[in-house]
């Protein structure tokens, strides 16, 4: 494992793309029990080098009733993004994620991560990639309909602040999944 992610760590597959060079953001171990799937990191992940380092991150770890100190052990949370470099800015926020990251290095990583006992899958790119067609027609479906991936991926919409008003139109996110998840990855990391 160590030598893989020495290896991803040095990766410039799709330098010529990114805004502000190659910095590939990820935390894994050979013991991880959970795996966080996101997007790509953003401006401030890719400056300090610590993933969900931002707003994004802190509501994450609030759906997840977990700290910091606990969510950055790699022998509790593994966090492999689609995309480990920041890609840029679009007109509504950041780019996508590249989309050579998961093909080259995620089966990889997996095969190197036997102990994960559940994915959470965060954002369209990740629940895109590894439900494929069982995915429901949008976003919403899919997070409504978590219980259908359980127990090995768990559907989870963006902690990004512009994701805000998704979640005012969708209160039973706050009701019914994030408690649920706090139970479930509670019985996995304690």
């Amino acid at each position: 494992m160590k030598a893989l992610l020495e290896t991803i760590k040095g990766c410039t597959l799709c330098e010529p793309h990114l805004p502000l060079g190659p910095n590939p953001v990820l935390v894994a171990s050979k013991n991880s029990k959970v795996l966080i799937i996101g997007q790509a990191p953003g401006t401030r992940v890719h400056a300090t080098g610590i993933p969900w380092n931002d707003a994004s991150g802190r509501e994450l770890r609030r759906w997840m009733g977990v700290d910091a100190g606990l969510f950055y052990d790699p022998e509790i949370f593994g966090i492999v993004p689609m995309g480990f470099c920041y890609p840029g800015k679009g007109k509504g926020g950041d780019l996508p994620p590249r989309p050579e990251c998961a093909p080259t290095w995620h089966a990889a990583l997996l095969e190197q991560m036997p102990h994960i006992q559940m994915t959470l899958l965060i954002g369209q790119y990740a629940q895109n990639h590894y439900l494929g067609k069982e995915k429901g027609k949008n976003l919403t479906e899919t997070v409504r309909n978590f219980e259908r991936y359980l127990p090995e991926y768990f559907p989870l919409v963006h902690p990004s602040p512009r994701n805000t008003m998704w979640q005012r139109r969708n209160p039973w996110f706050e009701d019914q999944v994030v408690p649920e998840l706090r139970r479930r990855l509670s019985r996995l990391i304690t």
